[in-house]
């Protein structure tokens, strides 16, 4: 894994991660680590399930009464 130093931190910001690391229970270096996985971590495209959800996001569904199909599925055959 990778290591980095971080120079001229402010004595400011340090206190902060070192309140908010004792606040969630862990050392300063494990909620540096938390903070940057959480903010670049994450992907400007959006992900599968909100791609669907934004597919339904405008639909006014009140009412509508929908009917589970229940008619048996077949078995695969793999043969």
């Amino acid at each position: 894994m990778a290591q980095i130093i971080i120079r001229q931190l402010p004595d400011e910001v340090h206190r902060a991660l070192k309140a908010q690391a004792r606040d969630h229970g862990r050392s300063a270096e494990a909620e540096a680590r938390a903070i940057l996985a959480e903010s670049l971590g994450r992907s400007e495209r959006p992900g599968a399930g909100d791609m669907l959800a934004n597919i339904w996001s405008g639909a006014d569904l009140t009412g509508i009464d929908i009917e589970r199909d229940r008619t048996p599925h077949r078995p695969l055959d793999l043969e």
